[in-house]
Formats: C-alpha cells, sequence, structure tokens
C-alpha cells in the first residue's frame, strides 16, 4: 500500500514517466532494495498497478451482475458498481488514464483491449435486454460506450460534481434512470 499511495501521489505531483525510483524510494520511505523485491523496475511496477487493478475492477463488477438474471437489474447494478469502484479506487482509475498516453505500444493495445473488455460486459446485458424485449431495438455497441463515457466523466472531472455537491448515490441513480429511460421498451 505504501508503494501504491507514493506512486500515485508522484504521478499527479510530476508524471509516472518522470518519477525515479529514488522518488519513490523517499516518498514511499522503502530502501531501493525493498521496490527491487516487488517488481523489477518502473515498467515492471506500472504493468504491475494497471492489471492488477484492471483485474481486480473485472472480477468485482462480473460477480456483482452474476447476482441478477434481469437485464434491467444487471444493468443498473454494473453501473454501480463501476461508479463505487472508481470512488473507492479514484487513484487508481486516474492513474491510468493519465498515464495511458505513456504507454509502450504493445501495453497501449492491451489497455484499450481491457476498456473494451469493460465497455463489452454493457453490450451483453444491453444485447441480452434486446433479445428478452426488455430494451428497445438500439445499436447496444454506441449505448454501451455512452454509458462507459458517463461513468467515465464521474472520476475523470470530480470537480464538476464536487461543486454541486452531488453524491456518487446520487450520480449512480442519475444515470441508471437517464439510460433506463433511453432504453426502455415501450411495447
Amino acid at each position: 500500500m505504501r508503494i501504491l499511495e507514493a506512486v500515485f501521489a508522484l504521478s499527479r505531483e510530476k508524471g509516472f514517466h518522470s518519477m525515479t525510483l529514488r522518488d519513490l524510494s523517499r516518498k514511499s520511505g522503502l530502501s531501493m532494495g525493498a521496490l527491487y523485491s516487488y517488481f523489477s523496475g518502473k515498467e515492471d511496477l506500472r504493468s504491475m498497478i494497471r492489471l492488477e487493478g484492471v483485474f481486480y475492477a473485472k472480477k468485482v463488477i462480473a460477480e456483482q451482475i452474476a447476482q441478477y438474471s434481469d437485464p434491467s437489474d444487471r444493468l443498473n447494478a454494473a453501473i454501480e458498481t463501476h461508479l463505487y469502484l472508481s470512488e473507492m479506487l479514484k487513484p487508481w482509475f486516474y492513474f491510468n488514464y493519465m498515464e495511458a498516453v505513456n504507454l509502450p505500444k504493445a501495453e497501449k493495445i492491451e489497455a484499450t483491449e481491457n476498456e473494451l473488455a469493460t465497455e463489452k460486459i454493457f453490450i451483453d446485458i444491453l444485447a441480452d435486454g434486446v433479445k428478452a424485449g426488455v430494451f428497445e431495438r438500439h445499436d447496444v455497441e454506441l449505448t454501451a460506450a455512452a454509458i462507459k463515457a458517463m461513468l467515465q466523466d464521474w472520476y475523470l472531472k470530480p470537480w464538476k460534481y464536487k461543486r454541486k455537491s452531488i453524491p456518487v448515490e446520487k450520480y449512480a441513480d442519475f444515470v441508471k434512470s437517464f439510460v433506463s429511460t433511453a432504453i426502455s421498451s415501450h411495447e
């Protein structure tokens, strides 16, 4: 945890790409030897942070939506879980978003695939809802992308919601209601 907190703090201060392992050693209070016992270098550290968070987020979202068979309930659970995870893991979400531009090409491709995998959760739920007649026929991929963009807005532009004193619960209710209205079957 000390390493993660120090990495996130240094990333906010100067950017991960400008951070040195010496900076990390000073900020975390761990020796260079202790740091190297956890990872082999800065690129290894960045990859570990990114992949561990992606694995955890996917796992939690999958566990939460698996509790429901109704597509509307699954969609609401996916929206809520994503937003609540972004609150709990705010430094990780921000770190991943801000550092994506500095990733080597192979990791950028992997990051894009992970982003699309999260979006695929919404695509699958929407497609199931259309198939069951619960949701109106529409472009599920575009709708999933719009949902993902609304979720990202919460953790990438928190100042907008803080300024208006909007808590995550209220934003989650808004997103669920907005999406429900947009996709509800009118038959």
